[in-house]
């Protein structure tokens, strides 16, 4: 369901909407997908942020289970 709202946006960033509306059928579809993609990256950099925050905290054992994998590597 859509919902009808109103906002203002500057008039460069209109000009650049209204040259770039090529695959969109107005306005509002283009700053839809615009809103959607920067949510999802949003997201994106959230969950990396906290997935590299993980391993921060584990990285002392991490470095150990590395170091013990590469000990039974064979010499080539």
């Amino acid at each position: 369901m859509k919902i009808k709202t109103s906002i203002t946006l500057s008039e460069d960033l209109l000009k650049i909407i209204d040259q770039r509306l090529k695959q969109h059928k107005n306005r509002s579809e283009f700053i839809e997908n615009a809103l959607r993609t920067f949510i999802a990256q949003t997201i994106r950099e959230e969950e990396n942020a906290r997935d590299i925050n993980i391993i921060n905290e584990n990285i002392e054992q991490l470095s150990q289970e590395a170091e013990d994998v590469l000990s039974y590597q064979v010499p080539l």
